[in-house]
């Protein structure tokens, strides 16, 4: 092969691996682009897998979270609740009520023996030698009363006037009920809860009266009219008090959410409905602009707009402590909860002792453990940082929620360890509102915001009275006959 030959031959060679190395670079930026397309598939994947772990545990911890863990009530829990060890029936120091005997029973039946049982002897002649007695106590079987008033006219003969005599106040129409029994058809419905149809249909089978329920809702809108001057008084009582629970909770009007909201004291009550939750109700029911005293509250953000002391419930604390205890093994939270309920025991101890407050210096003993508790759980659960270039608060975890609420009203937590005034709970406005809850789940929701308004009137006087120990049923009748029953302010 010459020369020529043989570098012909080695150019054709050399272009064949040209080609071949075109094609292995080729090969290779195929083989790149496969693996970065499949880098940011495994990244997406990375992401998707990180959001369904969040998701996914965020669904766990709301499976986990019941009535002895968070906020939620009760009858809001999914598994059957473990029995109490207490024994059923009273439980040690509950008052119990029981028949009592009569020294003036309305009627005596004499039980005469005619005859000797063994012998069959005639004893009629024969003084008795003992005796025993029984008593049964019953209700006369019902009977309407109708009681018509005749007013007369008379013509004086001097002047030829024609004079008519009045009628009692309340009696206004040809025909209608009394005030008794309009007492216990609004009684029905405003304190026992009952619908309207069914209020209807207790009244006739236990009063023989045929009432409908235009009727009923007639005696409730009247009843609430003539409460107007009392709910003001009530309220205006209520800003002068010198310690407040407030709470509030949702209802539904004609199918729309709305709130009930109540403001109370252990010997007063005062609800009112509103289509807001926050500060445009507080201030239409205008309690708390006016309050200058402590108001206990569960920390709904609205309440500490005003100027007054706040106090937090602290079982509301005490539910949050325990989910992060029990289900995330949080160690701070578990001796958290513990030191709330030493500083409950020993305010508890203060009060059976006479004491206005604990000692200064042991306030402090007990801030400063409180507040090395909060530091550890600030240790623990950092503030998340949002990704760079991200806009808007970051998302924090439950525990940095609590410990940031914690430090914020650190003041109204601990309220209660200050002033021996403060209660540990919010019970007393909680126990008031849950009979609204049942009333929902009883009657639903309100036809009318003017019904809702009507319930709320009467159910707050109704509540005060109760509280006082007054009788409801005629404090109803005087309302009805235009003569409420003040309660004591």
């Amino acid at each position: 092969m010459t020369i020529e030959e043989e570098l012909i031959s080695l150019r054709e060679e050399n272009t064949v691996l040209r080609e071949q190395l075109a094609q292995r670079d080729e090969l290779i930026q195929q083989q790149h682009e496969v693996l970065s397309e499949q880098h940011a598939l495994i990244q997406r994947h990375g992401e998707q897998m990180s959001r369904l772990s969040e998701q996914l545990k965020a669904v766990q911890d709301q499976i986990a979270k019941d009535s002895h863990n968070s906020h939620l009530p009760p009858s809001s829990d999914r598994f059957v609740r473990k029995p109490s060890e207490r024994k059923s029936g009273g439980q040690p120091g509950h008052r119990g009520s029981s028949l009592s005997w009569s020294s003036t029973p309305d009627e005596i039946i004499e039980q005469q023996v005619e005859s000797c049982e063994a012998c069959q002897h005639d004893l009629h002649a024969v003084a008795a030698c003992g005796g025993e007695r029984r008593q049964v106590v019953d209700l006369p079987s019902p009977r309407l009363m109708v009681r018509e008033y005749r007013a007369e006219q008379k013509q004086c003969p001097d002047c030829q006037h024609i004079t008519r005599a009045v009628f009692p106040a309340g009696v206004q129409a040809p025909l209608q009920y009394g005030a008794t029994i309009g007492a216990i058809a609004v009684y029905l419905v405003e304190q026992q809860l009952l619908p309207l149809a069914r209020a209807c249909e207790v009244m006739s089978d236990l009063l023989g009266v045929q009432m409908s329920e235009g009727t009923v809702c007639d005696l409730v809108a009247r009843c609430a009219e003539r409460l107007v001057p009392v709910e003001q008084q009530i309220k205006a009582a209520l800003t002068k008090a010198e310690v407040l629970h407030q709470d509030e909770t949702g209802l539904y009007i004609a199918g729309k959410r709305h709130w009930m909201h109540v403001t109370c004291t252990p010997t007063l009550t005062h609800y009112q409905v509103d289509a807001s939750r926050g500060q445009a109700a507080l201030e239409a029911i205008g309690i708390l602009p006016q309050f200058s005293g402590i108001s206990i509250h569960d920390g709904w953000a609205s309440y500490f707009l005003y100027d007054c002391q706040h106090a937090a419930c602290i079982v509301h604390v005490l539910r949050e402590l325990v989910f992060l205890a029990e289900e995330q093994g949080a160690v701070w939270a578990a001796d958290l909860k513990e030191l709330l309920l030493d500083m409950k025991q020993a305010t508890d101890e203060a009060r059976e002792q006479g004491k206005h407050g604990l000692d200064p210096l042991e306030v402090i003993d007990w801030e400063a453990r409180f507040l090395e508790l909060l530091t550890e759980g600030d240790r623990l659960h950092p503030h998340a940082l949002a990704p760079p270039g991200t806009r808007g608060h970051c998302k924090q975890s439950p525990a940095r929620n609590l410990l940031d609420r914690l430090r914020k009203h650190q003041q109204a937590v601990l309220l209660f360890l200050e002033d021996l005034r403060v209660d540990f709970d919010n019970n007393l406005a909680e126990r008031d509102l849950r009979m609204v809850k049942v009333q929902q789940k009883v009657s639903g929701c309100f036809r009318s915001g003017a019904g809702s308004q009507a319930f709320a009137r009467i159910r707050g006087y109704v509540s005060t009275l109760r509280k006082q120990g007054m009788p409801l049923l005629s404090a109803l009748q005087a309302t009805l006959c235009g003569h409420p029953v003040l309660p004591s302010l």
